[in-house]
């Protein structure tokens, strides 16, 4: 299990809340002022243990996942799908003479939507290796690729170079 620095912040504003941000390996829990250290140590260690189920790539079958995605948008099966950790620059890469198809770790935190438009995008280089009109047509194929293009731009401009995870809030329901 991966154990994360917590960083406690009183809040300046009034706040309702207790937030959570994940920034790169330390999660900044922000909490109100009328709550006292102790109660925000033990709501940060609960929302340590959520944001670590919540970005446990271990916890998604990821060939699984793009084999499915390739039978529904009718593109090539990969070989192998794996997560990889060092990834910082890219969200996913594709050697398409192997099949093979790597994918940042860092996409186990996004909504399902994010990461199966990265494998489409990869996928789709096993028909077409550059990117280009024939390669957008083919990931045009996912219904919300659009729609996870902008989420990948707006998180890429995140002054944290991309490392935040969005905020978990004391009372998400989210795992």
């Amino acid at each position: 299990m991966v154990i994360m620095e917590i960083e406690l912040v009183r809040g300046s504003q009034r706040r309702k809340h207790v937030e959570a941000v994940l920034v790169g390996d330390r999660l900044r829990v922000s909490f109100p002022r009328w709550m006292s250290v102790d109660e925000a140590q033990v709501t940060a260690q609960e929302l340590a243990e959520r944001m670590r189920r919540r970005t446990d790539s271990s916890a998604i079958d990821v060939l699984a996942r793009a084999r499915r995605l390739a039978r529904e948008h009718a593109l090539p099966r990969p070989r192998s799908v794996r997560w990889v950790d060092n990834m910082r620059q890219r969200w996913g890469s594709c050697t398409p003479e192997d099949g093979a198809i790597r994918v940042s770790s860092r996409l186990a935190a996004y909504p399902s939507w994010v990461l199966d438009y990265v494998l489409v995008h990869e996928l789709a280089h096993l028909v077409v290796a550059s990117h280009g009109p024939a390669h957008d047509e083919l990931v045009d194929r996912f219904p919300l690729a659009e729609r996870a293009r902008g989420f990948l731009v707006a998180v890429d401009l995140d002054p944290d170079e991309g490392d935040d995870v969005p905020p978990l809030l004391a009372g998400d329901i989210r795992p």
